[in-house]
């Protein structure tokens, strides 16, 4: 069986709280106080904290154009 590229945990997880672990660990990685091991083992996980984010983001971005009607112009209705 194939693993998931998401770990259930963060599928689990909404936009806000998913960026918010994404930040704390570009935060804790940029600070440079992180062990190898522990460096790599945050950069996968924010690597799939990454990819879960992109893809709430796209699921948003197509109910907004599948409510806007794809981008299209919306005229108003002449009222008589």
């Amino acid at each position: 069986m194939a693993k998931s590229p998401v770990p259930q945990d963060i599928a689990a997880m909404g936009f806000e709280e998913a960026m918010k672990e994404l930040e704390g660990i570009v935060r804790d990685l940029e600070g440079g106080n992180v062990k190898l091991d522990d460096a790599v083992k945050f950069y996968e996980r924010g690597a799939a904290l990454k990819l879960h984010c992109e893809s709430k983001l796209a699921d948003a971005r197509t109910k907004v154009e599948k409510i806007t009607g794809a981008g299209k112009s919306l005229e108003p209705m002449d009222r008589e």
